[in-house]
């Protein structure tokens, strides 16, 4: 555990030569590895030498090649990480000596293990022994050993994460390199603060799309290349900054009346409906219906896919409003990130702006949903293609979101069955029922845009269960 005494007697300034001396072992190793390809590779790829011989050698002059490139960019991530450390580790020196000069400047002395108490030799003997019976004397001295503790406990934990980092940098993770236990050559982060905040994904699945959206592209990119398919199922293309709200109370507050006996009737003329929804082809409709007469007021996750595909012009808002309106901007973007990185890949979070639909047509999903907010997000991703040119493509997801209430003044009519809203609405502020929010986010798709937008339309998936009233799994999927 370090002390106080540890922190403020430590020069740092040693890290930043260290780095010097990293990086001209970088040097080293590229001028090896230049020297290695013209003097030895090269007499497994000039076509002189040919048989059994040369098809052992080359593979393994290869992997030696390699390693010749991995040592340089492990020593490069070195050089990097000790002179951020460097950097960080005198700012942290400052705050905890900041810390203990105004500890000194309220009266107290500080040891070396960094514990404070009142300095005597200050005052004279009355005050000393007015001070001395003060009740409130061994809490202040606690409170400026935890002010320093807490400033000597930061820099700490940097130190750790420090030594994490470069514990990561020279362990050989590709195990598909020819090599067990050699050089480190992924491609490493742009700072030690990208590094920190890349290994801290949060566990909410809500704050996943937030702490994605704030990483470097680059940062993004290795991820992805390391952990893509576990980060997309974790979240981190759902929607970051619209936030939905509820468009209106609704029927207003829940069970606050006493039902009568035309309420029950409602409840069974609704039951009717939900229970006929299936037979007439309405097989959502139903399964929402059902879900508002459980009254249990929990949210209800959209079955996304499905609607694409069973609802024209749903698909037609996405692809116009959305995906075909925002892709070359998104592209663009995308592209400048990866010329300011070098030509590493990167990542970019896109999102379109969320806009409101109705559905004029009297179709399942009319009666299911019909008035909603819906956009599309993402990220768009650029690598470098073998021919030197970046490859470009737009993984999306379509989000949906609405609130399951009836309105004032309409009514719907489900077959011979005419309703009015106001008697469904009775339904909720009598307690039979409960209106709730619904959304819901399609599958993951991709677009490729290397050669400029995408004229082609959102590709199908499988739309899975086939959710009838009937299915017992209808509304537990999610997206698959």
């Amino acid at each position: 555990m370090l002390t106080y005494h540890d922190v403020m007697t430590t020069d740092f300034g040693k890290l930043a030569t260290a780095a010097t001396a990293w990086d001209g072992m970088a040097d080293k190793f590229e001028t090896l590895e230049t020297t290695y390809e013209k003097k030895v590779q090269s007499t497994t790829t000039s076509g002189i030498w040919l048989g059994q011989a040369q098809q052992v050698a080359a593979p393994n002059f290869a992997v030696t090649r390699n390693e010749y490139n991995s040592a340089q960019i492990q020593a490069r991530t070195v050089a990097m990480l000790l002179r951020e450390a460097s950097t960080l580790f005198t700012e942290l020196k400052g705050k905890v000596k900041a810390a203990v000069d105004e500890a000194v400047a309220a009266g107290m002395k500080v040891s070396e293990g960094g514990n404070a108490s009142y300095d005597f030799s200050k005052v004279d003997a009355q005050e000393a022994r007015a001070i001395r019976h003060d009740p409130d004397l061994v809490e202040v001295e606690r409170s400026w050993t935890r002010r320093i503790q807490q400033a000597v406990d930061a820099f700490e934990e940097a130190d750790n994460g420090v030594k994490l980092a470069l514990i990561d940098a020279v362990t050989d993770t590709d195990f598909r390199d020819g090599t067990f236990g050699g050089f480190n050559g992924s491609r490493p982060y742009t700072s030690l603060k990208e590094a920190a905040a890349a290994e801290n994904m949060p566990r909410d699945r809500a704050k996943v799309a937030e702490w994605w959206s704030k990483l470097d592209p680059v940062t993004r990119g290795i991820l992805l290349e390391e952990r893509g398919d576990e980060l997309k199922k974790a979240g981190i293309l759902d929607a970051a900054r619209y936030k939905w709200v509820r468009p209106d109370e609704g029927a207003g507050p829940f069970a606050v009346e006493e039902p009568t006996a035309y309420d029950y009737w409602v409840l069974a003329q609704a039951k009717g409906v939900q229970g006929g929804g299936d037979a007439l082809g309405q097989s959502m409709a139903s399964r929402n219906m059902a879900h508002y007469l459980g009254a249990s007021g929990e949210p209800l996750i959209l079955d996304v896919d499905r609607f694409l595909r069973d609802e024209p012009t749903f698909r037609a808002s996405i692809e116009g409003n959305h995906v075909g309106r925002y892709q070359e901007a998104w592209r663009q973007q995308a592209l400048e990130a990866y010329e300011k990185s070098g030509g590493k890949p990167v990542a970019i979070p896109v999102e379109s702006g969320a806009i409101g639909q109705k559905f004029k047509d009297e179709t399942d999903w009319y009666y299911a949903v019909n008035g909603h907010q819906q956009n599309v997000s993402g990220m768009v991703t650029v690598t470098p293609g073998a021919d030197g040119k970046p490859r470009v493509s737009l993984d999306y997801q379509v989000n949906v979101w609405d609130r399951y209430n009836w309105d004032q003044g309409k009514w719907v009519d489900i077959g011979p069955i005419n309703i009015p809203d106001t008697d469904m609405q009775r339904l909720h502020t009598t307690g039979l029922a409960q209106e709730y929010d619904m959304r819901g986010s399609s599958s993951v798709r991709r677009l490729d845009l290397t050669d400029g937008p995408s004229p082609g339309p959102v590709p199908d998936v499988d739309p899975g269960r086939d959710h009838t009233r009937t299915d017992p799994d209808r509304g537990r999927e999610e997206n698959r």
